[in-house]
């Protein structure tokens, strides 16, 4: 018997865009869902097209947050565009949108009108700065989320600027939102009626520098940026191996750790330094156990470093590249990383789901979908519309 996926049986309807809300739907995507894409041609998700602004010319971005769902074409701009949108929205269990705040009711796809059709739909909307209070107006992007969170002031070095984190907003802002619909449909099999989630990206990265936070409220100072540092641990830092641009990265906690550290890479010498004898010490000599480190990692490339202290019971990993991931053993086996075969017989890989379900297992399970593939199904199967009328509305741009 094959087994179902969490989320067999489910479906949603995406009208999310770019990044942060089509990885919310993603992950719900590969946990099982049918998720239906809402697309227009007249104004293409940026994501689908190549845009030098994200580093490269192939859509790569889009093949990540849209792999394994169906897409079909609609008009929103006309009332029989909206009119096909409620009705899927109806038979629908989640709606997903990422518009900016508003522009969901002028379209007539609010929660509101959306739920009187639907009790029980669990609508996600993902923005900037959710969809109450005076900012949630403004328009935001990945590292702007980081900015205005507080996060991008621990970002970086104490002597430089802020570093704004960019991809990684994103992806932990539809990570949340995830969670939350999964809450918000709990909820429903109790109680029978959905709700309407508010997920603010800034709010997010807020979640994230709550120790910050506490630090403020007892010293009234605030955290500076600290690099690679982490209090109290030294050596903890990024160090160049042998190989072009390779590291390692390397924490140690404690004496234990550090008698280890010791064994495994006979620096005898440095258990007779006086800055080192204490946990405190080398913390506070901590670029100097950075650059007697330093020395000795660069006579070893990053697999040998890792073997070494990982047998002796020191953490220790490689910084590891999109290549190395793609190319790792471990993550292979676990299936973490799965080759998936698209219509034209070309193989890529793909990073599947980071879990492992014994029963109900997870994994990316279809390409990424052209734009309007799935139009036949989802009108004409779902929606009970005849080819012909399929074709009327095509031509009117209405299915466009």
């Amino acid at each position: 018997m094959k087994k179902k996926p969490p989320l067999d049986g489910v479906r949603i309807a995406d009208f999310t865009l770019h990044a942060a809300g089509p990885f919310c739907t993603q992950i719900l995507t590969v946990l099982g869902a049918e998720c239906i894409k809402i697309e227009t041609s007249g104004r293409l998700d940026i994501f689908r097209k190549p845009h030098p602004v994200y580093g490269r010319m192939e859509a790569a971005t889009f093949d990540q947050v849209s792999a394994g769902k169906l897409s079909v074409r609609l008009n929103l701009k006309t009332p029989r565009g909206v009119e096909l949108a409620k009705q899927l929205v109806g038979m629908s269990d989640v709606v997903a949108e990422s518009f900016r705040p508003g522009v969901m009711q002028r379209l007539g796809l609010d929660y509101e009108t959306l739920s009187a059709l639907n009790p029980q739909i669990v609508m996600v909307s993902v923005s900037a700065a959710g969809q109450t209070g005076p900012d949630s107006r403004h328009a935001g992007y990945a590292p702007l989320f980081g900015a205005s969170g507080g996060l991008g002031t621990l970002t970086g070095y104490e002597d430089g600027p802020p570093v704004e984190v960019r991809h990684v907003m994103d992806h932990s802002t539809g990570l949340a939102a995830s969670n939350a619909v999964l809450a918000a449909c709990f909820a429903r099999k109790r109680t029978g009626r959905g709700q309407h989630v508010d997920v603010a990206a800034r709010e997010v990265a807020m979640s994230f520098v709550g120790d910050a936070l506490l630090e403020q409220a007892v010293t009234g100072r605030p955290q500076n940026r600290q690099g690679n540092d982490m209090f109290n641990r030294a050596p903890h830092n990024v160090y160049r191996c042998q190989g072009d641009d390779t590291w390692v990265s390397i924490s140690v906690a404690n004496d234990e750790q550090w008698h280890k550290l010791l064994r495994a890479t006979d620096q005898q010498q440095w258990s007779g330094d006086a800055r080192f004898l204490t946990q405190q010490l080398r913390w506070q000599n901590r670029r100097s156990i950075d650059a007697e480190v330093s020395q000795w990692v660069a006579q070893h490339t990053r697999e040998e470093v890792t073997r070494l202290l990982q047998q002796a019971g020191v953490p220790a990993f490689p910084s590891c590249t999109s290549r190395d991931l793609v190319a790792d053993s471990h993550l292979r086996e676990r299936g973490v990383i799965q080759a998936l075969t698209g219509p034209d017989g070309s193989v890529r890989d793909v990073v599947a789901a980071p879990w492992l379900f014994e029963v109900t297992p997870a994994r990316q399970s279809g390409w990424t979908p052209a734009l309007g593939e799935h139009n036949d199904y989802v009108y004409g199967e779902l929606l009970g519309l005849g080819k012909s009328e399929i074709a009327r509305l095509s031509e009117e741009r209405v299915i466009w």
